[in-house]
């Protein structure tokens, strides 16, 4: 007999405060590595986009072609019991081919009319391959679906189906033929994280993973009510309020005027980052601190986050962007001297 997922539902809630730390933890290691047994290395970058996907955020991957993005998007669907689409963005693609569209359909009674069309946002998982090779219009389509979890239409809304996270990827901006990503879609993003090459011994075990004759079938580790009960779980996890306040100035400082702004921030940094990018390195911080065996947020989980949440948060001067100033850099310089 299919086991019932109100069944399941109702066996979360009932659980105490310790057992829901304890299924946490057991469900997010196990999730972690049965990715793992597909995608080689790259460790903290599957525990960062997990931690982003209990959180409900979306993930932007950036990296160049063939290091391995949408195979970790893949997997990491595979690992989930969520129903999963892929958005292949070209330069043709229009945004009704993203949210869906209003098409003319005969009705039983013999009359025609309007019925909407859902577009392949309407799922659990969505992949936006390469999504800075779509022009800037079809990109901002996803605005309110990433933000709202929901589409509005012809004058009508409709929801999307909880959990509901958006997986992107995308080259890097000097490769040929991209876009930019608008600072307010950028904004969505809960992290942006840098996909590296492998060593050595990592690009031998993708041959042996990928070119032998047995490749590794993952299994659904959790399903929708695991993952929206972790992020109802991580949420209970309380802040120290000095903790708190450190945090602040950290996104504060990364703006040019603040007292605790860095002299690299005043001199290279045009905007600093969105109160977003607090919420995210906050939300981010509770999931580290169960995972870490704590129930409480510290200082080092927000020192640890704070690059993912942030660097693609703050918009570099002119100066900033003709010496090619990294963001991750200033990020270090900001924490360096809010911590001293």
């Amino acid at each position: 007999m299919e086991p019932n997922p109100a069944d399941h539902q109702v066996a979360l809630e009932e659980l105490s405060l310790e057992d829901s730390a304890k299924h946490f933890n057991e469900t997010f290691n196990n999730l972690k590595s049965e990715v793992s047994r597909f995608i080689v290395g790259h460790q903290s970058l599957i525990e960062e986009v997990l931690i982003a996907v209990v959180c409900g955020g979306h993930v932007l991957l950036e990296g160049v072609p063939g290091l391995g993005k949408t195979a970790l998007v893949h997997s990491i669907a595979q690992a989930m019991d969520l129903n999963f689409q892929r958005i292949q963005f070209t330069p043709d693609l229009l945004p009704a081919d993203i949210v869906g569209t209003q098409i003319l359909m005969e009705q039983d009674s013999g009359h025609k009319a309007f019925t909407f069309q859902p577009g392949p946002v309407f799922c659990n998982v969505l992949l936006a391959d390469e999504i800075n090779r779509a022009t800037p219009k079809t990109q901002s389509a996803l605005l309110e679906t990433m933000q709202e979890k929901s589409v509005t239409v012809a004058g009508a809304t409709h929801q999307l189906q909880l959990p509901f996270f958006t997986l992107a990827t995308q080259n890097p901006i000097e490769q040929e033929g991209t876009y930019p990503l608008p600072e307010a879609q950028l904004d969505r993003f809960f992290f942006k994280l840098h996909v590296e090459l492998p060593t050595r011994e990592e690009f031998s075990e993708i041959l042996d993973r990928t070119c032998g004759t047995v490749q590794p079938e993952l299994k659904s580790i959790a399903n929708g009510e695991d993952i929206l009960f972790m992020g109802k779980t991580s949420r209970q996890v309380p802040i120290d309020k000095t903790v708190q306040d450190y945090l602040v100035k950290i996104v504060r400082a990364t703006h040019p005027g603040d007292d605790n702004a860095s002299d690299e921030v005043t001199k290279y940094v045009r905007h600093g980052a969105s109160p977003r990018g607090a919420q995210a390195i906050l939300s981010s911080a509770k999931v580290r601190a169960l995972l870490e065996g704590r129930f409480h947020v510290a200082r080092e989980d927000i020192e640890r986050l704070a690059k993912s949440a942030l660097r693609h948060r703050m918009i570099l001067s002119f100066e900033g962007e003709a010496e090619g100033i990294s963001t991750d850099k200033i990020i270090e310089s900001v924490i360096a001297k809010v911590s001293s």
